[in-house]
């Protein structure tokens, strides 16, 4: 009998009138807003403007979630495709299923794009929003608790998650179970918890804080996934996930100790945004223009004062 553990929710979805207001997209909402406040603030922080990253957001969220969608589509393509599936439940992306792989990698086509409209470096851009994704993935997860999906080996430890739904093909789950969307969930934090510190510690440029969050991302997720039990692809004994998150780990380390060797150090501030850049110049031309009357002020008084002298008996500059 297990006398401590964690529920989950009755349901994901409260329906208002007709219209359904599901959780899971609320939690990806939540997300990216955590994602864009905090991105902002770390731009900022580097010289940018403060506009810019949610201007880039506006190409790399909608990039993002069709990235994610396809990944999870392709890779579980069995439960969409095939005898007695219904391929339209590919577009249902509010019942869950979005790939954090795909989601980041045509994410960050999103990000090129709306960063090169603006004229600003990609690898400063996500240095800078790197922490604010994994809090978004940190959120996330927590749709997954609504969906009541994603969950762990069976478990007797006082935090397991207790599972009660049926499954589309009727079979009824019921039991305790590890709660992996928190792990995962806690993880996350402790990861922008990390790129935060060493960013600030090292300081960071030319994407080593977005390669630090990924090589530390992707070596939670090993341990997560393991503990997955829902249906997946192996390869050698190991699930898809597991062999795409150690590839993406090798690849980050790779990719970070290439940047420190070939691009030490941090972008110029006034390189990073160029019309922050330009923001910032007509703002202090526009300041010295307001100061300079007033500078000059005295001189013009003495002037003034010095010809009303001139004209008065006794004060003329010849002897008379």
């Amino acid at each position: 009998m297990d006398l401590a553990y964690i529920p989950s929710p009755s349901r994901g979805v409260l329906n208002l009138g007709p219209i359904p207001l599901r959780a899971y997209a609320f939690c990806i909402i939540i997300g990216v807003v955590v994602a864009v406040w905090l991105g902002s603030k770390r731009w900022v922080a580097r010289g940018g403007g403060r506009h810019t990253v949610g201007d880039i957001a506006v190409w790399a969220v909608p990039f993002g979630l069709v990235g994610g969608r396809l990944y999870h589509v392709i890779t579980d393509n069995q439960l969409y495709f095939g005898e007695g599936k219904h391929p339209v439940d590919a577009l249902k992306i509010w019942e869950g299923g979005l790939g954090i792989w795909g989601a980041i990698a045509l994410g960050a086509v999103g990000a090129w794009i709306g960063a090169r409209r603006r004229g600003v470096p990609l690898p400063a851009y996500a240095d800078a929003i790197a922490p604010g994704i994994v809090l978004a993935q940190a959120c996330g997860r927590w749709g997954n608790w609504f969906n009541q999906e994603l969950y762990g080996r069976p478990t007797t430890l006082p935090w397991g998650l207790k599972i009660d739904k049926t499954l589309a093909d009727g079979t009824v789950v019921q039991g305790v179970y590890h709660p992996t969307f928190l792990y995962e969930s806690i993880w996350c934090v402790l990861v922008a918890v990390l790129v935060i510190w060493a960013d600030r510690r090292f300081t960071l440029g030319h994407g080593r804080a977005f390669w630090l969050y990924v090589a530390a991302y992707t070596f939670g997720r090993f341990w997560t996934e393991w503990l997955r039990i829902d249906e997946a692809h192996r390869f050698f004994g190991l699930r898809l996930n597991d062999w795409t998150a150690i590839l993406v780990f090798l690849g980050a380390i790779v990719a970070f100790v290439l940047s420190a060797k070939l691009r030490p150090g941090r972008e110029d501030p006034d390189e990073i945004d160029p019309q922050a850049t330009e923001e910032r110049a007509a703002a202090a031309a526009a300041a010295a223009e307001t100061e300079q009357p007033q500078d000059g002020a005295p001189a013009a008084e003495a002037t003034g004062a010095a010809a009303e002298d001139a004209g008065k008996p006794g004060k003329s500059g010849t002897s008379s």
